[in-house]
């Protein structure tokens, strides 16, 4: 047995269940700290940052399935709709730490705040496409949908790029580090528009 045959049998062995119930650890975990001071004079910016940047890393790792699979071997379907689906959550929990805590459903701050601040308007829309992707992600919709449920699905390429995008932004001048997040969701969407008749004949 191989390696990758021996990583592959260790990821079938988990379950996706298993993934829910670890799911939400993190994001107690950041609570914990912004209620116990540990996340510095400004708990909420943090928190809010910790669960952002948690949700864009889950929007990477899913992104990064498929290309796994095709230049590695190494096989995560078993997991991918359950990494979205708790990225959307990452992704909701983020929104909702702006919404209820920072800004203190202020709803005329927070219209300002989406004039003045269009990465904030970036970051709704990467949200916005990843509803319908959410709410699809069980057996019931991709039986109804057929093959539109690959179509629909293909949003989360715009909606990683917008976060990306949005992480960039937020980050005002240049920081390495929202730029090699955007770098890895641009080379992880460019590999999976790669033809595989393409790297067939790099093998060749």
């Amino acid at each position: 047995m191989t390696l990758t045959d021996r990583i592959n049998a260790a990821f079938r062995a988990i379950p996706t269940w298993l993934l829910y119930i670890v799911a939400p650890l993190p994001a107690a975990w950041w609570f914990y700290l912004g209620f116990t001071g540990g996340l510095g004079v400004e708990p909420i910016k943090a928190l809010e940052h910790e669960v952002g940047l948690f949700a864009l890393q889950l929007l990477i790792a899913g992104l990064a399935v498929t290309p796994l699979r095709r230049f590695a071997g190494i096989n995560l379907i078993k997991h991918r709709r359950a990494i979205g689906v708790v990225a959307f959550f990452y992704v909701l929990l983020h929104l909702l730490i702006w919404l209820v805590l920072d800004m203190s459903l202020l709803w005329s701050q927070i219209a300002a705040d989406l004039v003045k601040r269009w990465y904030i308007i970036i970051g709704m829309a990467s949200f916005v496409l990843l509803i319908p992707l959410a709410v699809t992600s069980n057996n019931w919709s991709v039986r109804k949908l057929g093959p539109a449920w690959r179509k629909l699905h293909k949003l989360v390429y715009a909606a990683c790029l917008l976060g990306g995008l949005h992480f960039v932004i937020l980050s005002k001048g240049f920081q390495l580090e929202p730029m090699l997040y955007m770098a890895a969701v641009v080379g992880l969407v460019a590999l999976r528009m790669v033809p595989k008749r393409s790297r067939m004949m790099a093998r060749a």
